[in-house]
């Protein structure tokens, strides 16, 4: 017999629509449609891009340990609190300055505000499922709240464009961004305490070194496991490449933006923030659908396991394509392409948690969530810092192309099962 998902109706309680909302809000970050073109238009190169996008994701995993320390004091919801709290003084220094070292502090108050936030919402979505007896819906009901996240990027980026559009100026989509994120933290202070978790309610001596040693043991024993390992290599290697890759596909638009023979009345800057806009919208309001029937795919394939393999070997195949069309001059298909990767990882993402869980017990869950993430940031601070040299040296379309071919060698010995 098949291992396939079977529909059910999940719960819309106010308790689901309060996850939708925190996806929603935290995903109206108003600058990532245009987070490269600010960097170019503040005088980086690529390669420091690269560091920075490296320098923060590296952070983040280093962070993840006294912020893990943080919520087991306090729990999960004052985690998140903090988490938005970063987030906001990030945005202010990128608001505010104009200087390669004082974006790497904001960079590491991003990642503080990832590693506050990271496989913490996923685990109090997980809590509440498990208080409500609905565990098994786990896929269903991500995919679902996820979809929410998605709708929120697709507003995001009308509004950043309109933003961008009369105000011909990057900079202030940081400061806008807080408004959100302000909403955001009042969210996140209304979740009930059940969902806190274990608190210790006071830091006990050692306690941050057990942590570490508790880290390591985890971190070890997940990789012990053949089964555990390639499960998390998986969904990683996809993972790190989307998140090294995906804000290239700026400069992409507006090489398109400015070679299109159309709104020629327009600044170079609106006709890119037009272009970039309409795009992104539609965009995101296909990772949106795609997010929530991403259990159908499951269905289509007929095995989760081949599902996932499937879409990782896609991932390195669009991103060969998307290189190559881009350094021919197909922008249009270069474009497409693109926009199919970001599809692929919102399709993938319910996949891999839900496989995931399935290979990890319940009480270790959050470490195995915690391991993924961890081995996550430190394969895209690598890819990113390789995107970032191939492109000052090569251009964007070879270094796209570059990674793709990396994608396909690395892959094959992390497949998962396939089991039916």
């Amino acid at each position: 017999m098949r291992q396939l998902f079977v529909f059910t109706v999940i719960p819309k309680d106010r308790m689901f629509y309060k996850f939708a909302f925190y996806g929603f809000l935290k995903n109206l970050r108003l600058f990532e449609p245009f987070l490269y073109l600010f960097f170019r238009d503040a005088g980086l190169s690529y390669t420091e891009i690269g560091a920075l996008i490296g320098l923060r994701e590296i952070s983040t995993t280093f962070l993840e340990i006294p912020t893990g320390v943080y919520a087991d004091i306090f729990g999960r919801r004052k985690s998140m609190l903090m988490s938005m709290s970063s987030y906001m003084i990030s945005f202010s220094i990128f608001f505010l300055f104009k200087n390669f070292w004082l974006f790497a502090v904001a960079m590491i108050l991003y990642a503080l505000g990832d590693a506050y936030r990271t496989g913490t919402h996923k685990a109090m979505i997980l809590e509440y499922l498990k208080m409500k007896g609905i565990l098994k819906k786990k896929v269903e009901y991500y995919g679902a709240t996820r979809s929410y996240s998605q709708l929120g990027s697709a507003v995001n980026a009308l509004l950043a464009a309109l933003i961008v559009f009369y105000s011909g100026n990057y900079r202030y989509i940081f400061l806008i961004t807080i408004l959100p994120y302000i909403l955001n933290f009042i969210n996140l202070a209304t979740y009930p305490k059940e969902l806190d978790g274990e608190i210790t309610h006071h830091l006990k001596k050692g306690m941050m070194r057990e942590q570490i040693k508790s880290t390591l043991r985890d971190f070890v024993a997940m990789f012990k496991s053949k089964l555990v390992l390639k499960a998390i290599m998986n969904s990683t290697i996809f993972s790190a490449s989307y998140e090294a890759t995906k804000d290239y596909l700026q400069p992409v638009l507006k090489t398109l933006a400015l070679s299109l023979p159309i709104f020629l009345f327009l600044s170079g800057k609106q006709r890119t923030a037009v272009v970039i806009g309409v795009v992104y919208f539609i965009l995101y309001l296909l990772t949106s659908y795609s997010s929530r029937n991403a259990y159908k795919i499951v269905n289509r394939i007929g095995n989760l396991g081949r599902a996932i393999n499937l879409t990782l070997l896609l991932a390195g195949i669009f991103l060969i394509f998307t290189g190559i069309f881009y350094h021919i001059n197909l922008l249009l298909l270069s474009v497409i392409i693109f926009v199919l990767l970001y599809v692929f990882h919102n399709i993938r993402r319910p996949m891999n948690v839900g496989y995931i869980s399935d290979q990890i017990k319940s009480r270790v869950m959050a470490s195995g969530l915690s391991v993924e993430s961890q081995v996550k940031t430190i394969l895209a601070s690598i890819f990113a810092v390789l995107m970032g040299f191939f492109a000052d040296y090569f251009g964007i379309g070879i270094a796209l192309a570059l990674l793709g071919v990396m994608i396909l060698i690395i892959s094959p010995p992390f497949f998962v099962e396939e089991k039916d």
